[in-house]
């Protein structure tokens, strides 16, 4: 229970409240204005409601320094109300789990960046209770990386440039690549840069190439995130759970994921090559296909042997 000593030192706040403020000036020589009006408030401070928060990430990492937890947000636009979330997730969890949050903000915008990198400060000018600096990754400090070798030699690399690139017009050239560094590394690691990757392509188009993408990979279908493009390949013919099912259904994704390429980067495709490859039933040479409709000019190009 609250002391009569504790209620005491409240009431005299309460009574005059120009004491608080004296104490900061005269006190601790804080240079606190001077009020032109003060007014208490409701000092409840009780969530009755429950209100859905929710982070796009988070990762807890031990260290030889301490245990932090990693909180990536992805941001696709300048949003003021994010001054008050970001305070709020990393004062939670850290009453949560009594250890260090750290920001990351993941943006594929130059502007979008600018914003989330400046200090959040709460308090008055000089005197900050609280600042949250959130550590920022986008296109202006994130390589592009569209060369399969350099993203085998670094997939941690290659995920961050899709993840920050994704939108722009070496969009394809960066995904396809970042195909070729998954299939370098396990399985388990693999997955899950594909769930981050997924989370942070704010691009429908590119989201989708990048779905399209990853039904032509083994393991990606052991990842949560495959049961809603499973959903989706339902309706193309799919048998969940028998594995003719899963091949026909990576089949027929990669003979839409060429098309949607081709789409997607404005190249007519004739009657003639969109039978041909919708008739396609060998799967290495659609992935054959998919990876030159990221480079061909056009469909003769596309079905040039390399």
């Amino acid at each position: 229970m609250v002391g009569s000593s504790h209620e005491a030192l409240h009431r005299i706040f309460q009574k005059d409240p120009k004491i608080l403020t004296q104490a900061l000036q005269r006190v601790l020589h804080v240079p606190f204005p001077e009020p032109r009006e003060i007014a208490a408030l409701n000092v409840d401070l009780t969530e009755i409601e429950p209100v859905e928060r929710r982070v796009d990430t988070l990762l807890r990492a031990k260290t030889d320094e301490g245990t932090y937890l990693l909180v990536v947000e992805s941001q696709g636009k300048v949003d003021e109300r994010k001054r008050g979330s970001w305070p709020y997730y990393l004062s939670y969890l850290y009453e949560k789990y009594r250890c260090e949050p750290v920001l990351i903000v993941i943006t594929q915008s130059s502007t979008t960046a600018q914003w989330a990198s400046r200090p959040i400060r709460f308090g008055f000018r000089g005197w900050h209770s609280l600042t949250v600096r959130p550590l920022v990754l986008g296109p202006d400090n994130v390589p592009v990386i569209t060369d399969e070798g350099a993203a085998v030699r670094d997939p941690s690399l290659a995920v961050l440039s899709a993840m920050t690139h994704g939108r722009g017009p070496q969009a394809p050239a960066i995904l396809e690549s970042l195909v070729a560094a998954l299939r370098s590394v396990d399985e388990d690691t693999a997955a899950v840069f594909a769930q981050f990757v997924d989370s942070c392509l704010t691009n429908p188009q590119a989201k989708q190439m990048w779905r399209e993408l990853m039904k032509t990979v083994q393991y990606f279908w052991r990842h949560p995130l495959a049961e809603q493009v499973r959903e989706e390949g339902r309706e193309e013919g799919r048998e969940e759970g028998r594995e003719e099912g899963r091949e026909e259904g990576r089949i027929e994704a990669c003979r839409q994921m060429v098309l949607r390429l081709l789409e997607w980067r404005h190249i007519p495709v004739p009657d003639t090559a969109r039978e041909r490859i919708e008739a396609c039933t060998d799967l290495h040479q659609l992935e054959a296909w998919a990876e030159q409709a990221v480079h061909a000019a056009g469909t003769t190009e596309l079905f040039t042997e390399k």
